[in-house]
């Protein structure tokens, strides 16, 4: 599986050719906002030399998907998302890429017009690889030892697709850990942090472009810091970007419990401009089942964690994911899950059944699996109690006045929709004018998805 050579004169065979540019190519991402984040560096990469992106449902000459393998429900999208490229435009190019793509190649390459499949270290190299690639019976294959060291590119990024009001940053990838039911680490490798420098010249390049968020993400971002010379922290991460002249919002992603030091809580607290809004896996609610997913806490230290939180975060945007299914649960664990679930201060949910990763720990398990339709009975019954809460935190803002940032689009009813600090999204009635810009609105009923609010006026 190789590249050719290209015919004279340069060009892709079939379809309609690289030597009429602007090249069109279309992306799609399934999965985190960690995916989103390298779509969007893949994006740059290209229209750098001179591609021209169009929407996904567009005719394109270049098709890149970019894939996850969280779940198998996730394998299935991958699949699918392929197969319409394919359907859309015969002729262009289809090339995969991602965690997918990385954790399966074989069966990645062997859906009938797929072009190049990528790993995720490998994806980088897109612009070259190009040069010259035709469409073949047999594609090309190049996914890397992921477990290879190596740093974190810097690709500049100075805006994101349209309808992005909030700029993501990377400073993390990897994953030290080795919980017995993930798949990331085998997908993304161990853990490396971008340097601080880095970093920061990014975000200053973004909240110059009028980003008024930047949010920070990673897969394991509480571990930044920790693999570079000197040593550093995500708290002291924090406190030098709150130094970025022109700041308005800084949220952070999904973040372990043991990460949470005294010192990153005080920093979260002492700042208004850190987001209320914090997201802190449990996965399970039963010490047995967490030993059994390898998970480097149990319920009394996460419950302590999660109290200690709300208590220094009034008002508090608060997240977890919870997995129903996992080999050998019990109907009692089951309950201790969702009692622990009822009793912290939860705002959402995200809910997963589980399915067996190739190659995980968990999926050599040869402890008897919960019938599909049991895990569904759990799955629909935590994603009940997760809707229940939301409802709950929405109706506790009726009243208020918050601040939002004002999304770059409209909701269904054409009305204006805003952020707040604490993840909640409020429609209200205004001028494009106030997009992309921070405004203050009383909220005035909770809702349905978004809340109902009414702009103050002030500013």
């Amino acid at each position: 599986m190789s590249l050719e050579s290209p015919p004279p004169g340069g060009g892709v065979q079939g379809g309609s050719g690289w030597d009429s540019p602007p090249v069109k190519v279309a992306f799609t991402t399934l999965g985190c906002k960690l995916n989103q984040y390298d779509t969007t560096e893949l994006q740059a990469l290209l229209e750098a030399r001179g591609f021209r992106t169009v929407p996904f449902d567009e005719q394109a000459e270049l098709y890149v998907i970019n894939t996850c393998t969280v779940t198998a429900r996730a394998d299935y999208s991958d699949r699918q998302a392929i197969r319409r490229a394919i359907a859309r435009n015969p002729e262009a190019l289809v090339v995969v890429t991602g965690c997918y793509a990385q954790t399966n190649p074989d069966a990645v390459a062997a859906i009938p017009g797929v072009d190049l499949v990528l790993g995720v270290h490998d994806k980088y190299a897109l612009p070259d690889l190009l040069a010259g690639l035709r469409k073949r019976v047999q594609p090309r294959v190049r996914v890397s030892d992921v477990f290879q060291p190596r740093a974190m590119p810097a690709i500049p990024l100075r805006r994101f697709a349209p309808g992005y009001t909030r700029a993501f940053v990377k400073v993390q990838d990897g994953c030290q850990h080795r919980c017995s039911f993930c798949i990331v680490p085998f997908a993304r490798g161990g853990s490396r942090s971008q340097p601080l420098d880095i970093v920061v010249a990014q975000v200053e390049q973004l909240v110059a472009a009028g980003y008024g968020e930047v949010v920070l993400t990673g897969v394991d971002l509480g571990h930044y810091g920790w693999d570079l010379i000197p040593r550093l922290s995500l708290a002291g991460l924090v406190r030098r970007l709150l130094d970025v002249r022109g700041l308005g919002r800084l949220r952070l992603s999904s973040i372990l419990p043991a990460y949470f030091t005294p010192e990153l809580i005080e920093t979260i607290a002492g700042e208004p401009r850190v987001c209320r809004h914090l997201h802190v896996p449990l996965q399970a609610g039963t010490d047995r089942v967490l030993r059994a997913m390898r998970r480097p806490y149990n319920v009394r230290l996460y419950r302590l964690l999660i109290e200690r939180l709300a208590d220094a975060l009034p008002d508090l945007g608060l997240g977890t994911d919870v997995i129903t299914g996992f080999p050998g649960e019990t109907a009692e664990e089951f309950a201790g899950t969702e009692a622990l679930v009822t009793a912290l201060p939860f705002t959402y949910l995200h809910v997963f059944s589980y399915s067996d990763r190739r190659g995980t720990e968990a999926a050599r398990l040869e402890t008897p699996r919960v019938p599909p339709e049991e895990v569904h009975r759990r799955t629909a019954r935590l994603r009940r109690l997760g809707a229940t809460k939301q409802a709950g935190f929405r109706r506790a803002h009726v009243g208020r006045v918050v601040e939002v940032l004002v999304l770059e689009h409209r909701n269904r009813d054409r009305a204006l929709v805003g952020l707040t600090g604490n993840y909640l999204e409020v429609a209200f009635e205004g001028l494009d004018a106030l997009m992309r810009g921070f405004a203050r609105v009383r909220v005035v009923d909770p809702g349905g998805e978004q809340l109902r609010g009414a702009p103050t006026g002030d500013a």
